[in-house]
């Protein structure tokens, strides 16, 4: 089953009133991009319906690190001074948390959060003092949140409060409690692939789920058992199916309750037998999505620097500074790293019981919008990946999900439940959960093998996030990547930029075979989530 967890934008947020404000994009920022927060009602459902701990077993970790305090780790303190002047200028409430001590917070600090710990204590007080069962409680927990006193906070801010965000003008939001109350989080069967022995199930096609399984039915023409995952063929075959895959997400994608989404067509054999023919030995420089009649709209690229900055903008987990890349020269120089942020996680999960989930959390990243003081968060800004364009798929609408890039994965073998996997990483999700899964099926490398290998992404489509810009050709490699690799890349017409060693991804998986478990996790990056360099 998926459970989700995406609150849709509320129902003042329509292309009328956006584009009435002289938008042409929703912003990247602030109250205009915020959706119904979803996530505590999505978790609650999941505790109370497949869960057996009581509401306070769950709740006072959270209460606990946010009351006491933990220890600030190097890329939040990072994040925290990357929007440190907007903070005191605009967003005041964001600096009272963030910048309590009169400055940034230095990493290994204890970094506390009364007002949101403050917030769960009284919606478990509130909870227990329902009574009667673990159930009936975790309902009433999720009252307090949806229709009691979060949402009202929600409401009171939203309403009062003009807020900077990115298009350089202050706006106040138009979600209400209402539109908190109204909201239920939607729990529906997964899209599913047959993959040869494998059955990989998605989310979709509300997010950009499908196109791992478009790229599956791509693949599957090729004969890749026994490829080198770090040739050239095997890297290049993947890069051109990835390409025609987004190209469709960026056409047809969208809410499958407001757009009819010809997703059986999608996946379908004669469908991808014609596209198949699209990739050649070349690299393609075009955005090159396919014709269904009757479905979809177009919307073309927009070139990297035509949308401009913003402070907090962006997808959060893989941003880097601009000099973390640079094109490969062919010597054994090796760019500098860049300033990563992370907020957007992933777990894959088996239990002794066999029962397993796949989750990506994200959202309300802390440079996303203000924080509300009473309740001590702020608001997701989801509501970016919507187009203000009438007709497309994806473009805003009230009630209607955002085509989010947020995408867990699950799969069968022969018939039984086997895999599950994911990472965070915006775009890149589904470049590198195909990744893993063409190794470990192909190539014949073990989890822990398959998430290690030196790995990559394009970035040649659409962004989902703003300024929603595409880099043409541009494919992002590890300097593991074999240098005689690399060249090939470049002379089949890839734009080849050359990042550090273990860059690439933030790959789990946990997998079932029998009365087996096996687990492998990434060791990209851990130094900074951990204690910093």
């Amino acid at each position: 089953m998926v459970f989700c967890g995406l609150g849709p934008p509320p129902a003042a947020a329509t292309l009328a009133h956006y584009r009435g404000l002289g938008l042409d994009l929703v912003p990247g920022t602030g109250l205009l991009a915020a959706c119904v927060p979803g996530t505590f009602e999505t978790w609650m459902l999941l505790l109370r319906d497949y869960g057996t701990l009581p509401l306070a077993d769950v709740l006072e970790p959270a209460i606990g690190y946010a009351s006491e305090g933990h220890p600030l780790v190097e890329r939040a303190s990072a994040t925290i001074a990357s929007v440190e002047q907007l903070f005191r200028r605009h967003w005041p409430t964001s600096a009272a948390v963030y910048l309590a001590g009169g400055g940034v917070p230095v990493p290994g600090v204890l970094f506390s959060n009364k007002a949101h710990a403050e917030t769960y204590r009284r919606i478990l007080r509130e909870a227990q003092s329902a009574g009667g069962s673990r159930e009936r409680q975790i309902d009433a927990a999720r009252h307090a949140w949806s229709q009691g006193f979060v949402a009202e906070a929600v409401d009171r801010f939203c309403r009062t409060q003009d807020v900077m965000d990115t298009s350089g003008t202050a706006h106040r939001g138009v979600l209400t409690g209402a539109d908190m109350a109204a909201w239920k989080p939607p729990v529906e069967a997964p899209l599913t692939y047959q993959y040869g022995r494998y059955t990989v199930c998605k989310a979709g096609p509300w997010n950009q789920g499908p196109v791992m399984l478009q790229q599956l039915a791509l693949l599957k023409g090729f004969g890749l058992d026994g490829a080198d995952p770090t040739s050239a063929d095997f890297i290049h075959t993947l890069v051109e199916c990835s390409k025609l895959a987004y190209a469709d997400r960026e056409t047809f994608y969208g809410d499958p309750k407001f757009v009819d989404v010809p997703i059986a067509v999608l996946l379908s054999d004669d469908y991808n037998a014609a596209r198949r023919k699209l990739v050649t030995t070349e690299a393609s420089l075009e955005l090159r999505p396919g014709t269904i009649a009757g479905y979809g709209k177009t919307l073309g690229m927009r070139a990297q620097g035509s949308g401009g900055g913003g402070a907090g903008a962006g997808e959060p987990t893989v941003g880097r500074t601009p000099l973390s890349r640079a094109p490969w020269t062919h010597d054994e120089k090796v760019p500098a790293a860049g300033i990563v942020r992370g907020d957007t996680v992933h777990f894959d999960i088996v239990d002794r019981a066999g029962n397993m989930v796949s989750a990506t959390p994200s959202g309300g990243w802390l440079q996303s919008s203000p924080t509300i003081p009473e309740l001590g968060f702020c608001l997701g800004t989801r509501a970016q990946m919507f187009w203000l364009e009438e007709g497309h798929p994806a473009a805003l609408a009230p009630g209607k999900r955002p085509r989010t890039t947020l995408t867990p994965t699950m799969a069968l073998r022969d018939g039984e439940p086997y895999l599950a996997w994911g990472t965070p990483g915006g775009d890149q999700q589904d470049q590198w959960t195909t990744q893993l899964f063409m190794r470990h099926v192909h190539a014949g490398l073990n989890l822990q093998q398959a998430i290690d290998a030196p790995a990559w992404h394009s970035e040649h489509f659409p962004s989902s996030f703003w300024p929603r810009e595409a880099r043409p050709g541009v494919l992002v490699v590890e300097s593991r990547m074999p240098r005689e690799t690399i060249r090939e890349l470049e002379r089949r017409g890839h734009i080849v930029e050359v990042d550090t060693d273990w860059c690439e991804g933030r790959l789990t998986a946990a997998a079932r075979d029998g009365r087996h478990r096996r687990a492998a996790a990434n060791p990209r990056g851990m130094q900074g989530y951990a204690a910093g360099r």
